[in-house]
């Protein structure tokens, strides 16, 4: 898979991918070992050509891979190229920790500096 670092439209895709509840279910389903097209089209309520447009944006997209043999299309999970989502993820994370921390700290420097006006003697 390409590096989605340099190239953000690939993780645009992905999250797109991502973003739809039936092809996050067919992810699930291959996260527990391969599967035809016909089991995972069983839970799903939809029509088999709209699950395998869906198949198919996942496999642009690198999340899966599909192998034909006879008759039986198999689905299997690229575990991997997950990678570069979870590490956007976790980048986006650090920035907005260290935003929390700084602003934490911001704010217990204000709350010191209310404590000491209350704790000055009132002026007569």
């Amino acid at each position: 898979m390409p590096n989605t670092q340099s190239n953000p439209v690939n993780l645009d895709r992905m999250f797109h991918a991502l973003a739809d509840p039936s092809r996050r279910a067919v992810l699930e389903r291959l996260a527990e070992g391969p599967a035809s097209v016909g089991e995972l089209a069983k839970p799903l309520p939809m029509a088999l050509p709209s699950l395998m447009q869906h198949l198919r944006l996942l496999e642009d997209c690198g999340l899966i891979r599909t192998e034909k043999v006879g008759r039986v299309r198999t689905c299997r999970l690229e575990p991997h190229a997950m990678d570069a989502a979870g590490e956007w993820i976790a980048r986006q994370r650090a920035v907005w920790e260290a935003r929390f921390d700084r602003l934490d700290a911001y704010l217990q420097i204000l709350k010191k500096q209310e404590q000491a006006t209350d704790d000055e003697p009132a002026a007569r």
